[in-house]
């Protein structure tokens, strides 16, 4: 069969591998004669007990597909699969631990494990050039998940513009400005340029019932079980080796979110097709309504339960949802709400990989440094998560401005808010414990100067 020939044909699913699992070697077991007492509760008469290599060779000889188990001489206890193919017998050490399997994929039976095996033996032995090169000359652009996303993608996430992330610049010649951080005033003229909120796909080994083809190299995924992986956001199906070549492109589906809470924050906007979580925007807008001037806004806390009701309402209705006076006349329950949104993002507002940046920020003994790191950190942040981060302190520093009535000015927030908008990376209490004074600071100062540093 010859494979290079479809290189010149337009894009369209590739049929060879699918022709080579059809013509792959069929399982044929080879059964014992007498009953072995010996044999594990999980096999069949395929089990042969303690034989030799040699006389398992003689008994798979001339039978493409033939297979039986085998008791270790060397190891009693230990079970081989030898398995004929390519005129010789291969074995496999064979484990069990509720399914039957030689490497990572699990299966029901060992019938089902040998299927899988001489599939993946022929097809990676008659088309291993072909494989090798398979993701060269891919269609992702041309057909499948790109081309249905074309119309949504001119309606991304970027369509409601927001002020770019802008350099602090030093003015070394301008006496009148005693800090080096240009003002946002300053700069309040450059032209605006749209957020690019990028995602990866989130990949996960799946198993497809029927044939199914990779939607990035549009060739057939063969096998049994776990054939490719399958993006748990948007559902694009690809062979696991193709997955590491796909744009970060992903454009979650509505269908597949099955939460607003717990779910990650970029993937929660792309869906939902916003720049920021609605449970953020609704949550604020709320509180300036009818809370700004709440003594210990943020600090006091709402009932627990009310505050899991507003969860369980975000997760069921979303945008939907009824966090009004006449449902949660509380306003600390919707601040509540909004603090757990945050505790539970599966990755931090601030991220796992720029924690360390932004506490050794806070540690710089200059107060002039340590802004411009903190800047330098808030520049790193995923586009969704500086969205957010932006939004959530020009509304605490909002709330600074009622210190008079809620006595919450930017160091109380920092107290409350540090924890909550960053986490060391190994959930260690201790390190947390530690990074106390740090994560206050951190937030603190961004409060303070939110109309600098964004």
């Amino acid at each position: 069969m010859k494979f290079h020939s479809q290189e010149s044909l337009p894009p369209a699913w590739r049929i060879c591998l699918y022709q080579l699992q059809q013509e792959a070697p069929r399982p044929k077991r080879i059964t014992c004669p007498q009953e072995m007492e010996s044999r594990p509760k999980y096999y069949g008469r395929e089990f042969h007990g303690v034989i030799s290599r040699d006389y398992a060779d003689e008994l798979l000889v001339g039978t493409e597909g033939a297979y039986l188990i085998r008791e270790s001489q060397r190891q009693p206890g230990t079970c081989t699969l030898a398995l004929r193919f390519g005129h010789q017998t291969l074995n496999y050490r064979l484990f069990y631990d509720g399914k039957h399997f030689v490497g990572e994929k699990r299966f029901e039976s060992v019938h089902d494990l040998v299927t899988d095996a001489l599939i993946t033996l022929y097809i990676e032995t008659k088309a291993a050039e072909y494989i090798a090169k398979m993701t060269t000359n891919p269609i992702y652009e041309h057909l499948g998940y790109t081309s249905l996303l074309k119309d949504k993608m001119v309606h991304r996430l970027s369509r409601g513009r927001t002020e770019p992330r802008r350099p602090i610049k030093l003015l070394a010649s301008c006496p009148q400005i005693s800090s080096p951080l240009v003002r946002r005033s300053a700069l309040k003229d450059m032209p605006e340029k749209q957020c690019s909120y990028e995602k990866i796909h989130n990949f996960k080994v799946h198993t497809f019932r029927g044939p199914h083809w990779c939607e990035y190299c549009a060739n057939f995924m063969w096998g049994l079980i776990a054939q490719g992986v399958r993006c748990s956001d948007c559902g694009l199906n690809v062979h696991k080796q193709c997955s590491k070549l796909v744009p970060s492109d992903c454009q979650p589906d509505l269908r597949r979110i099955k939460k607003v809470f717990s779910c990650d924050l970029t993937t929660l906007v792309k869906a939902h097709n916003a720049t920021r979580p609605m449970v953020v925007d609704m949550c604020i807008r709320e509180i300036e309504l009818r809370g700004m001037k709440s003594e210990g806004l943020y600090r006091v806390s709402g009932f627990s339960e009310h505050i899991e009701d507003v969860r369980l309402a975000f997760d069921r209705d979303g945008e939907k949802a009824d966090i009004s006076a006449s449902a949660y006349a509380d306003i600390n329950i919707i601040a509540g709400a909004l603090k757990l949104y945050f505790r539970d993002l599966p990755i931090p507002v601030i991220t796992f990989d720029l924690y360390s940046k932004f506490i050794q920020a806070a540690k710089l003994p200059n107060a002039e440094s340590r802004l411009e790191a903190i800047h330098e950190g808030l520049l790193q942040l995923p586009p969704a998560h500086y969205e957010t981060l932006r939004y959530l302190m020009a509304h605490l520093k909002r709330v600074t401005m009622f210190e008079k009535y809620n006595l919450m000015n930017a160091e109380n927030l920092g107290i409350v808010f540090g924890p909550t908008l960053m986490q060391p990376p190994e959930q260690n209490a201790l390190t947390t414990l530690n990074d106390m004074r740090q994560q206050k600071l951190v937030v603190q100062l961004i409060i303070e100067h939110e109309d600098v540093l964004f």
